[in-house]
């Protein structure tokens, strides 16, 4: 069989580590971002040991920046003209308000305008695979989205506090769900399938911007509590099962993984389109309309393989 190849974002440490080791061993040719060349590095060590003969590329960018995610994707493409899998689950949760140097909330740009930009920009490769499949990390951090005001959502870099964080972060989750099933609905009949899911509470990168965090997650592995493991378990299964390949614009759950509804106005399907509508208009006006994603200059690609 022809090997496959997989393209996971956030995949140097937590549960997308867990996901591409597991599918380095199932024989997958990994395609994996990084930010961080020493965490890549780790990976790779991980990955040697773990899943000797896996093949593993690394493409380096910050995901929090427009700029970046467009240069990498024509990296990606360029370097494979056939992706058979797409895992968006790069995600951040922040505990004070950041807004990026391309003028956007931080929050907003990694969990949700990233893998928006990315999947477009992988479209032509994943449909070049005959049957592809996209799997976006959501959370049921959802239902704690505080209330929707779009296009205004998009932009809002109002400061918070920690506690005042976990509406904003909900609002990047549910929106993840809601992308999911617009691009479901748009992408029928190019072969691709696109679902979401909900991977459940784990311990890995637990607030890593709290200083007792570390604490916190020695804590909660004695007691076993938010084993990532299950989490990377229905990932893997979204992306290798047969079943799954034959759903699109789903929503599933950790454990059982059953589809669930998604809060209100998640499973809108007015409120989704507005979504889309009002994320091309940002996104054209940052200089990446979704009809012509620009390439970048060549001196600035920095696929470096492993």
């Amino acid at each position: 069989m022809t090997k496959k190849t997989a393209v996971i974002t956030g995949a140097t440490s937590g549960l997308g580590q867990l996901v591409a080791l597991e599918l380095g061993r199932r024989g997958f040719h990994l395609v994996l971002t990084a930010r961080s060349k020493d965490r890549a590095a780790h990976t790779k060590k991980q990955m040697e040991e773990k899943a000797p003969s896996a093949k593993v590329d690394f493409f380096y960018a910050d995901l929090s920046l427009l700029k970046d995610v467009n240069r990498v994707g024509n990296e990606i493409a360029a370097a494979y003209p056939a992706i058979d899998v797409l895992l968006n689950n790069a995600g951040i949760h922040a505990f004070e308000a950041r807004v990026t140097p391309e003028g956007l909330p931080e929050m907003i740009a990694v969990n949700y305008l990233a893998p928006w930009l990315l999947t477009h920009r992988l479209k032509p490769c994943l449909q070049n695979a005959g049957k592809a499949r996209i799997v976006n990390v959501a959370s049921e951090a959802s239902r704690r989205h505080g209330k929707l005001k779009l296009p205004e959502d998009l932009t809002d870099s109002t400061p918070f506090t920690a506690l005042g964080s976990s509406p904003i972060y909900g609002k990047t989750k549910l929106f993840n769900i809601m992308f999911t099933a617009e691009l479901a609905r748009r992408w029928a009949g190019t072969g691709i399938s696109v679902n979401a899911l909900n991977p459940g509470f784990n311990v890995t990168g637990l607030g890593r911007e709290l200083w007792f965090a570390p604490l916190l997650e020695r804590m909660l592995k004695l007691l076993r509590l938010g084993d990532p493991r299950r989490g990377a378990d229905l990932m893997t299964r979204l992306m290798v099962e047969p079943k799954y390949q034959q759903i699109t614009g789903g929503y599933f759950t950790v454990g059982t993984g059953t589809s669930i509804e998604p809060a209100y106005p998640g499973g809108d399907a007015a409120m989704q389109r507005k979504l889309w509508e009002a994320t091309e208009a940002l996104l054209e006006t940052k200089g990446f309309p979704a009809s012509k994603i620009p390439g970048n200059d060549p001196d600035q690609l920095g696929r470096q393989f492993v």
